[in-house]
């Protein structure tokens, strides 16, 4: 992502942090701000021009159009769950967060 959970450096990082944050999903970001070499290499691996990019088990997801279809439609809820990445009893709203 650009920037961090904390501060995002972009709209499309703020809207993939706060879907996972309103599912309470765990999860990990690298700032590809502070490294061009990163940043140019997560790009070529995925064959994904754009970032964000959320990868689940290690498996590319998509970016953040992607993560907001699959919030909208519950199918990423369903595989951050089958990834363990949300804790069972934790029940959350499928709206969409407020931006």
């Amino acid at each position: 992502m650009k920037g961090t959970p904390d501060a995002p450096r972009c709209g499309f990082s703020a809207n993939v942090v706060k879907i996972l944050q309103h599912l309470n999903s765990e999860f990990s970001s690298v700032d590809v701000l502070q490294n061009d070499s990163i940043r140019q290499a997560i790009k070529t691996f995925s064959d994904w021009p754009t970032l964000p990019q959320l990868y689940i088990k290690g498996e590319f997801v998509g970016g953040s159009d992607i993560i907001s279809q699959l919030f909208k439609s519950g199918e990423l809820k369903q595989l951050l769950k089958e990834a363990g990445a949300i804790h069972p009893k934790s029940e959350t709203k499928q709206e969409q967060p407020a931006q």
